[in-house]
C-alpha cells in the first residue's frame, strides 16, 4: 500500500504542475491577443488622423501649429513600445485630435464637409473600438496577474519567469472632472 502512495502522489503533483502551465500559457496568449486588439485599433486610428488633418488643413491652413503637433504625436503613439509608454502616447495623441477638432469648430464650411464628417464619425467609432479593446486587455492583465501572484501557482509561475503585466491606464488629466460651462 505504502508503494502505491509516494508514485500516487507524484502523478497528482504532475498532473497540477501541467494544470498550472497550461493555465499559465491560455492567460498569456489572452493578454498578447488583447494587445493586439489594441494594436489593430490603433493602426486604423493611426491611418485615419493624416486624412483628418489633410481635410482640416485645406479649410484652416494658418493653423499650422495644430497640425504639427498632431504628427508629432502620431508619430510617438506609433513608436511607443511599452504598455506605459503606449498608455502615454496615446493619450497626449487623444489630447492633439481634441485641439484639432476645437480649430474645426471655427470653420463652418468644414464643420459641413462630408468627407470631414464621415472621418470624424470614423475616428469615433475607432476611439469607442479602442477604449473597449483597452477594456478587454486590463480585464486578461487582471486574469493573468491574479494566476501568476497566487499561492501556490507563483511557485512556478516565478520558475518559468512569468511576471505581471502592465494595465493599460488613463493619464492623470484624463481622469479629472469634466468641466461643463454654459
Amino acid at each position: 500500500m505504502a508503494m502505491w502512495i509516494l508514485p500516487g502522489i507524484i502523478i497528482v503533483l504532475a498532473l497540477w504542475a501541467i494544470a498550472v502551465y497550461n493555465g499559465l500559457i491560455r492567460l498569456k496568449n489572452r493578454v498578447d491577443e488583447a494587445w493586439s486588439d489594441i494594436d489593430v485599433q490603433l493602426k486604423r486610428r493611426y491611418d485615419l488622423i493624416p486624412n483628418l488633418v489633410n481635410t482640416v488643413k485645406g479649410y484652416a491652413a494658418h493653423e499650422k501649429e495644430v497640425f504639427e503637433k498632431v504628427t508629432e504625436a502620431r508619430t510617438r503613439a506609433m513608436g511607443a513600445q511599452s504598455a506605459a509608454d503606449k498608455a502615454q502616447a496615446e493619450n497626449m495623441l487623444s489630447s492633439t485630435l481634441k485641439s484639432l477638432f476645437a480649430v474645426a469648430e471655427a470653420y463652418p464650411d468644414l464643420k459641413a464637409n462630408q468627407n470631414f464628417l464621415e472621418l470624424q464619425r470614423e475616428l469615433t467609432d475607432t476611439e469607442d473600438k479602442i477604449q473597449a479593446a483597452r477594456r478587454f486587455y486590463n480585464g486578461n492583465v487582471r486574469d493573468f496577474n491574479t494566476k501568476i501572484q497566487i499561492f501556490p501557482n507563483n511557485l512556478i509561475a516565478g520558475s518559468l519567469g512569468y511576471t505581471a503585466r502592465e494595465f493599460f491606464e488613463a493619464e492623470g488629466s484624463e481622469k479629472d472632472p469634466v468641466k461643463v460651462e454654459f
